[in-house]
């Protein structure tokens, strides 16, 4: 009896540790921790994240399937857009769980459409398999109540010092918005250089806030009254043109 009852609780001790271990390795990254390293194989050969990038920005967007109508679109409207995303400094990164011969064949297909009457465009930025489900699974992109096997369609901003800096995740049938995307990176590259916050709506060239400070609300509002790129639309928020 007591061999039985010692088996059962080391049965139930070895599930409880595999599901940690489950639990850990689909956990997705917070705001503010490293982006998770990988390598793996893509259409621009091995990929080795996030070396193979230095000091770059960097956007990784998931993908449920290739050849599918809305992730279709999406990697189109990337293509017409990878080079104002190389201006800003920022590399795409594409991974979905299907094979590297199915991205290779997608690929090749997309860059013979011609998408809201523009000229066909090469895709510059990697496609990567993730058959194994071993970069799916660091990102948290396996969401079981959707798909136990394919990757949800989530969006992985992540700063030069390999910071996730934001994280998103869409349905299945809406389109990720990529003019967002990218204003949301100068955004941050705008937060980042100038030491500010954006307000509600921002668009790039507008008036950022000065980050706030409870105790020292008359503090700003001085520097605000001698500061003629500053103005006050109350004592916690307080506007700054940028030049």
């Amino acid at each position: 009896m007591k061999k039985i009852v010692f088996l059962l609780i080391a049965l139930a001790f070895s599930a409880s540790i595999i599901y940690a271990q489950g639990t850990m390795e689909n956990r997705i990254p917070m705001l503010g921790e490293n982006a998770p390293a990988f390598t793996a194989e893509s259409t621009n050969g091995t990929l080795h994240f996030p070396k193979d990038f230095g000091k770059n920005w960097k956007i990784i967007f998931s993908h449920p399937m290739d050849f599918t109508p809305v992730c279709s679109s999406e990697l189109l409207e990337l293509a017409n857009m990878q080079q104002e995303f190389e201006k800003l400094g920022v590399s795409i990164i594409v991974v979905s769980t299907d094979n590297l011969e199915s991205h290779n064949n997608w690929k090749k297909s997309l860059e013979t459409l011609s998408y809201k009457k523009r000229e066909t465009a090469s895709i510059k930025f990697p496609l990567v398999d993730d058959y194994s489900r071993t970069i799916a699974r660091a990102y948290g992109m396996i969401h079981s109540s959707t798909n136990e096997t394919k990757n949800v369609r989530g969006v992985f901003i992540i700063d030069p010092e390999n910071k996730i800096r934001a994280v998103s995740f869409y349905p299945m049938e809406v389109g990720r918005n990529i003019e967002e995307i990218k204003r949301m990176v100068i955004a941050m590259q705008t937060v980042k250089t100038n030491t500010v916050m954006t307000p509600a709506n921002w668009q790039p060239g507008g008036d950022v806030l000065i980050p706030f400070n409870k105790n020292g609300g008359s503090d700003n509002a001085n520097a605000a009254k001698n500061d003629p790129k500053q103005y006050e639309i109350s004592w916690y928020m307080i506007f700054k043109k940028l030049d």
